[in-house]
């Protein structure tokens, strides 16, 4: 049960952002990654939460170098973008 409300609080968190290309990014991608997540992968990722979107999003899309604590395999994951839909 407390894991359940750590994972809506996350998705909300996730989803809320500030913009809508940030909720995409960052909603999208706990949408499409978070279910098989790890502990130390869902601290990661709340960690992330607390950084400003831009950055994030420079680090994804490679604008920026990725910081050493969020370089690795999630973050590998997150700048391929395969979880955004793309609407025509």
């Amino acid at each position: 049960m407390e894991n359940d409300i750590r994972l809506r609080r996350i998705h909300f968190r996730a989803w809320h952002r500030g913009t809508r290309e940030a909720d995409m990014m960052i909603g999208g991608f706990f949408d499409r990654y978070g279910t098989e997540w790890s502990e130390p992968d869902l601290q990661w990722f709340e960690r992330l939460l607390d950084e400003d979107d831009v950055d994030v999003m420079a680090w994804a899309i490679g604008m920026q170098p990725v910081p050493a604590e969020y370089a690795g395999p999630l973050m590998d994951a997150m700048k391929k973008l395969d979880f955004i839909e793309i609407f025509e």
